[in-house]
């Protein structure tokens, strides 16, 4: 949709969600109860997410891995509560009240209090391994099942186990407890269902030659619907112990059924793709929803029993309307697909587990975005604010610079010109100039305002790691190898050359007057620099091994260095001596960073701690559990409240400075995070990583900020019944605008579809493709009308004549008008100087105007719409100010509802297409004029439009008008 015209456009109950609406002229429209279909990722474990479970209030989220943890969630602020880490868990299970969990590894089992994150008892009993653990409704039993063909109930308070059920069946696989905790349903190995009453301890039916283990009880506890490998459900009356039913249809296996909350329907989905819905009491087939491309593994139904929710194996979950029986909403865009999923208990909210390892929570009517910076073309290696925090810079390997707007998230600008990997990018205090390094060997000084390069300097030998500022910006350090270059900003050249280092130097700092600069190597030594003089003032020896990072105390008084050796020293920067010593870190340091007051030090190592250090009395303050998760980062937010880290599991964890707490754990980053940075304001905080992005996280609210997956273009047919849209498979869906139905896919998988343009009448859609033709599609059955073939390059613009009955076509030097109702070529007209990409009918039909890209002129022409003619008429200069193509194209306005693409002049560098996982609306350079723009809650979001780079014109023109 982007630059499309949508002027005077009504829609209502409209998800506008991954909609590219950039430079897009909205004027006048109403937009009521929009729908934002998103999903929010809780990316907590580093294994495949096997369970879930909603506790009863939906609340918290309770999640168990491969990993051998164990995740406690809460809903509202998408934070990990606590984590609990075992070896070898069999299964978990949520109390209905959400207070309790139940965890089972091999022949025993743990009961957690989840308030405070502590076991509460064993559970000993069961000769073998544990397979299922199971709470009763009321949440005072607990049923244990073994591989040792018994099952245990226990009391859940005080852990005492109250019965013993031996040898009811071989090898149970699965239990389910009714809703009244009378009954047991069990399913064994050896193709066994029973039900065991409970009270009376005694066995009450025992169906044989089951080998499915997909069994449903009703809420009420009279029904049991259990799928058998004939392709049937059978429904059994708990009371009678009769089958009262046996349900056929499905064309193939069966992987889930499940009760309507008011026990009145059944759900079915198989391997056949289709979703049955049944008549619960009568047992007669109701309807069959289609619409996934493989085999269904789960349906489940919202608590309100108005939405069904079917998980497929083509990676995508259904959401279907049971009164309507049309589908409501197709939730996508997860790489790997669907494992399970899990409504809360009030219905607003999906959980699903994804084989990519994470639980993503999706918002039934409308849901809240993650976000990521992407359009690196290889892996970020390093980050930087500028000093006032609007700019983000960041240097990939793909030999590019990307400056991004930190506020909207929109890449302002992209910087080429080195010919090798960014190694480091660096901002000068006043913001205006950036520095970068890279392993051509070259520093290169750019114009932030502008993007311009202002110097090349030229002077290593060998990549350059690492560029720094001075504090007052004058001068540049730069190092590779053993040497330090220092440079004079103004004058572009070389100030010194500093020797010494008989080892490759790893870190440089200024100290905070800028007189000092202090380096550490392998060699291992570090050394004093005069910054004016490009003399060495001191060697400080202390440490055995080598001296990855250095770092000054923000008064200048103490430099902090680190060692591989396990220890952190503290020297003394005037007399040039070792204050202290720090020891205690296992296996080693890694990281030190200083507070922003100067009182406190942090440093990681390979131990999976970070230690806080009280830097005064040289005392350890706390210790910082990563969980067996090596600390590749350390950094402070500048009022120094909070500390980030970044971790080998692709994560960062925010901690609270003073409680010494974990606020949080982020997650978005799919592989190694290379660089964390906060905001001058302390509002963000950037990451990079070697999954080409960077990500930009709200520290206060812990969400992020940024792109997302957006479709190609949409076009509104002109009577308004019809949204077309083109796909990145190359097709073209027709939607029912009155319902929100797809009505028809048009299939084009050969070809690349670029534009379209829809009839006056709206019968007819025109689509042009990659291969330099023309479909004609019949709108109302999807059938191919005609295909015009005679451009011999790519197709810039296509039009319909005010009648419908003519096609004026633009490629090349070329123009070709083609008869609608024969797919003939009527006319043909070259020998223009550039392409022409602009066609446009008068409204009258007889006149044609359009404009080549060499050329500064816009032609007129008039038009025999019936043999082909064409006489020139008028010609325009496109660069006179006082006749401009916008005045002479609004001769010739297009009717309401046509493609109509406008200039590029609201917004600079947007980007056409963006390909993610994620779907997010974009609004950069959209013109808004006056109109409604109200989502589902009643909420404006122009807001969200103007935060994206959106031009609202009441407000510019308030802005004049002061």
């Amino acid at each position: 949709m982007i630059r499309c015209d949508l002027s005077g456009s009504e829609f209502l109950n409209v998800n506008i969600s991954g909609i590219n609406l950039n430079q897009a002229k909205l004027l006048n429209c109403k937009w009521r109860s929009l729908g934002i279909n998103e999903g929010i990722s809780l990316n907590g474990q580093s294994g495949r997410v096997v369970q879930v479970f909603f506790s009863l209030d939906g609340k918290s989220l309770a999640s168990r891995s491969v990993d051998n943890t164990m995740h406690l969630w809460d809903v509202k602020t998408r934070k990990i509560k606590f984590k609990i880490k075992m070896k070898d868990i069999q299964s978990i299970c949520l109390s209905p009240n959400g207070t309790t969990l139940v965890s089972s590894c091999k022949k025993q089992a743990y009961i957690w209090n989840l308030k405070t994150g502590k076991k509460i008892c064993h559970l000993i009993g069961h000769r073998e391994s544990i397979a299922s653990v199971c709470f009763s409704q009321n949440g005072t039993m607990l049923a244990s099942v073994s591989f040792d063909s018994t099952i245990l109930l226990w009391n859940v308070k005080t852990g005492k186990q109250i019965d013993n059920l031996n040898d009811i069946c071989r090898r149970v696989r699965s239990i389910c407890i009714s809703s009244d905790d009378t009954l047991l349903a069990l399913n064994s190995s050896n193709n066994e269902l029973v039900l065991w009453d409970v009270t009376k301890k005694e066995q009450i039916v025992k169906l044989d030659r089951y080998t499915s283990d997909i069994f449903c009880f009703s809420l009420d506890g009279t029904t049991l619907a259990s799928c058998s490998d004939d392709k049937s459900i059978h429904l059994w009356d708990v009371e009678t112990r009769q089958q009262t039913a046996k349900l056929y249809g499905h064309s193939s296996q069966i992987n889930s059924v499940c009760f309507s909350p008011d026990c009145t329907t059944l759900a079915s989905g198989g391997y056949d793709q289709s979703i049955h819905i049944w008549d619960a009491k009568t047992g007669q087939f109701k309807a069959k929803l289609d619409g996934h491309k493989a085999g269904i593994s789960q349906v489940c139904f919202s608590p309100d029993g108005l939405i069904l929710a079917s998980v497929s194996y083509d990676k995508s979950i259904c959401l279907w309307d049971i009164k309507t029986e049309e589908q409501k909403a197709k939730l996508d865009g997860i790489q790997k697909g669907f494992l399970q999923i899990c409504f809360s208990p009030d219905g607003n909210t999906l959980a699903s587990i994804g084989y990519d390892d994470s639980i993503h929570l999706w918002d039934v009517k409308s849901v809240q975005q993650q976000t990521k910076l992407d359009g690196h073309s290889g892996g970020v290696y390093t980050v930087c604010f500028s000093s006032d925090g609007t700019t983000l810079a960041s240097g990939i390997h793909d030999r590019s610079i990307s400056l991004w707007d930190v506020e909207t998230g929109q890449q302002k600008a992209k910087l080429d010109g080195h010919t090798s990997q960014i190694n480091s990018v660096c901002f000068s205090p006043d913001c205006n100039t950036l520095a970068s390094g890279s392993s051509d060997n070259s520093i290169r000084l750019w114009s932030v305002q502008t993007g311009q390069q202002i110097s090349k300097l030229e002077g290593h030998s060998n990549q350059v790691k690492s560029v720094c500022f001075s504090p007052d910006g004058n001068t540049l350090a730069s190092y590779n190898g053993k040497f330090i270059c220092l440079w004079d900003v103004k004058a572009g050249q070389q100030k010194a050359k500093l020797d010494g280092h008989t080892s490759s130097i790893h870190s440089i700092c200024f100290s905070p007057d800028g007189l000092i600069l202090a380096s550490s190597s392998y060699d291992p030594s570090i050394r004093l620099w005069d910054v004016k003089t490009g003399q060495q003032k001191a060697k400080l020896d202390g440490h055995k091994t080598g001296i990855p990072y250095v770092c000054f105390s923000p008064d200048g008084t103490i430099l902090a260095s680190v060692s591989y050796d396990g220890s952190i020293h503290l020297w003394d920067v005037k007399t040039e001596q070792q204050k202290a010593k720090l020891d205690g870190i296992y296996k080693g340091c890694l990281q030190i960073c200083f507070s922003p007051d100067g009182t406190t030090l942090a440093s990681s190592g390979y131990d999976y701690f970070i230690h806080l250090w009280d830097v005064k009395i040289v005392q350890q303050k706390a210790k910082l559990h990563c969980y067996s998760t090596r600390i590749l980062q350390l950094c402070f937010s500048p009022d120094g409240n909070t500390l980030a880290s970044s971790v080998d599991d692709n994560s960062i964890y925010l901690w609270d400075v003073k409680t010494t707490q974990q606020k949080c754990k982020l997650n978005g980053h799919s592989e190694r995070i290379l660089q964390i940075c906060f905001s001058p304001d302390g509002t963000k905080l950037a990451s990079s990583g070697d999954d080409k992005s960077i990500h930009l996280w709200d520290v206060k609210t812990v969400q992020k900020e940024g792109q997302s997956k957006g479709i190609l273009q949409i076009c509104l047919s002109p009577d308004g019944t019809t949204l077309a849209s083109i796909g990145y498979d190359n097709s073209i869906s027709l939607w029912d605008i009155k319902i929100g139905q797809q009505k028809l896919k048009l299939e084009n998988n050969e070809n690349c579809v670029n534009l379209f343009c829809f009839s006056p009448d709206s019968t007819i859609l025109a689509s042009e493709c990659s291969n330099n033709s023309i479909c004609l599609w019949e709108v109302k059955t999807g059938q191919l009308k005609a295909k015009l073939d005679g451009h011999s390059k790519g197709i810039l613009q296509v039009c319909f004549s005010p009648d419908g009955t003519t096609l004026a076509s633009g490629s090349g030097n070329s123009i070709h008008l083609w008869n609608v109702k024969t797919g003939l070529e009527k006319a043909k007209f070259d020998g223009f100087k550039g392409n022409v990409y602009s066609v446009n009918y008068s409204p009258d039909g007889t006149k044609l105007t359009f404009r080549s890209s060499r050329d500064d002129y816009i032609l007129l022409y008039s038009l025999d719409v019936y043999i082909g003619n064409i006489n020139f008429l008028y010609i325009y200069k496109a660069s006179d100010l006082h006749i401009r193509e916008t005045d002479i194209l609004a001769l010739f306005k297009p009717l309401k509802f046509t493609h109509n693409v406008i200039p590029e002049i609201a917004a600079l560098n947007v980007p056409i297409i963006t390909i993610s996982q994620i779907q997010k609306l974009k609004t950069q350079g959209t013109i808004i004029l006056k109109g409604e723009f109200i989502d589902y809650k009643g909420g404006d979001l122009r807001p969200l439009f103007k935060s994206q780079e959106c031009c609202i014109l009441e407000t510019y023109l308030k802005s004049s008008q002061k």
